[in-house]
């Protein structure tokens, strides 16, 4: 999932036909709303505010960082009354409406953040049996509630499911589940983008290979969450099978993956008419699903090249895009602190309250680091002896001078 700064727009776009991605963009220098106290960030999050709160919480519990409350509250009470989350509400004072646009991407990462937090499991229900009851009849769900199901929405919520606790093959609509809905928008093996998933079908009903939309439904269809870890180390895929069931749908999405990457190590934006340029968002997330289904050393050079040239742009995207590379080293065993040169997790935590607490790293190995205390159990052994040596010689000299004594 990229950073999703305009996610709200192009919900408005799916509505009248449109499947483009979301993609990173340079934060509004000016923001239209007062940036709330414990959100992350200081752009504005109009489009975004709840979403990138919510990837900013995953990924500092994913790398041992207790939160601060006051970041917490400010996303539970983003929450409406009937569960949904919107990307936005400015005074959550205020009921939600019907005019407020709650959408399913915002309330499936605020799920999968407050699952992960603990100690929220009314927030977490109340939002996942929303979500479930705008589940679409074909099993998947759109970015808003009743829009056309699309890869991305479908991945995230069926994410958030696993996370609560639900088994998505067990939420249906009209016979259909999550995974079914997946299936949909996998490529067959033949022809361009073979393997890979669509975001959407257009209006013929044709499936265009998507990057984005392959590294979320990869993911999706592993049933795994935002902050997946590595999965099984698998041998390369040879070749690709038919998509036949969510397992080997994945396994042709990651092949896909692969492939996009060997190349020059990372993807690039495929906005029409936009020119080519790197896609760092797209790429962590490609990372992650590789990893997931158990691809972590095919991903080893797209991670060398994120270390050297996605943390500009991070600085430039705020704490949702810093959080993604926090998930992407967490999936791959990377150091998140150690990420080239950059601490991940230092710069995260700088764009929000400060944190309870932050872990903090490992010792640096020694040469008895892999002591497994047998040493400490032999000095005190020696230390023992010693001091019965000592203690009977005291005895022993006493002993003797009372001899000497007339």
């Amino acid at each position: 999932m990229n950073v999703r700064r305009c996610a709200a727009a192009l919900a408005a776009a799916a509505v009248i036909g449109a499947a483009t991605p979301a993609l990173a963009a340079t934060p509004s220098p000016t923001p239209s709303v007062a940036i709330p106290a414990g959100l992350y960030g200081t752009a504005d999050p109009t489009y975004d505010g709840v979403w990138r709160q919510s990837l900013a919480l995953l990924a500092q519990d994913t790398a041992g960082v207790v939160p601060a409350d006051r970041a917490v509250a400010w996303l539970t009470g983003q929450q409406c009354a009937d569960g949904a989350f919107a990307a936005f509400r400015a005074d959550p004072a205020k009921p939600c409406d019907a005019k407020l646009m709650v959408d399913t991407n915002s309330t499936a990462a605020a799920v999968q953040a407050l699952t992960a937090l603990g100690g929220h499991a009314a927030a977490t229900g109340k939002a996942v049996t929303w979500l479930k009851s705008v589940q679409n009849a074909d099993g998947g769900w759109g970015y808003n509630p009743g829009g056309a199901s699309d890869a991305n929405s479908t991945a995230v919520v069926t994410g958030a499911l696993v996370a609560a606790g639900e088994r998505p093959e067990q939420v249906v609509k009209g016979g259909k589940s999550p995974y079914d809905a997946l299936l949909t928008f996998a490529l067959p093996c033949t022809g361009d983008g073979a393997g890979a998933f669509a975001y959407q079908p257009d209006k013929q009903g044709k499936l265009t290979a998507n990057a984005d939309a392959t590294a979320a439904a990869v993911l999706g269809a592993l049933g795994q969450p935002l902050n997946a870890s590595a999965g099984k180390a698998t041998a390369k895929a040879s070749g690709c099978a038919a998509p036949a069931t969510p397992e080997q749908a994945a396994r042709n999405g990651a092949r896909y993956l692969g492939a996009a990457l060997a190349k020059d190590h990372h993807l690039v934006s495929a906005l029409p008419g936009a020119e080519n340029q790197p896609d760092y968002g797209n790429t962590a997330d490609a990372v992650v699903a590789l990893a997931a289904a158990g691809h972590a050393d095919e991903a080893t050079a797209a991670v060398r090249w994120l270390e050297a040239n996605a943390p500009r742009w991070a600085a430039q995207s705020g704490p949702a895009a810093y959080a993604q590379l926090v998930l992407a080293a967490h999936a791959t065993g990377t150091d998140p602190r150690a990420f080239g040169s950059t601490d991940l997790v230092r710069l995260l935590n700088a764009t929000g309250p400060a944190p309870q607490k932050a872990a903090t790293p490992k010792p640096e190995a020694s040469d008895t680091s892999d002591d497994d205390g047998s040493s400490t159990a032999l000095w005190v052994t020696v230390g023992a002896v010693v001091l019965v040596v000592l203690v009977a010689a005291a005895l022993f000299l006493a002993r003797a001078r009372r001899r000497q004594q007339p």
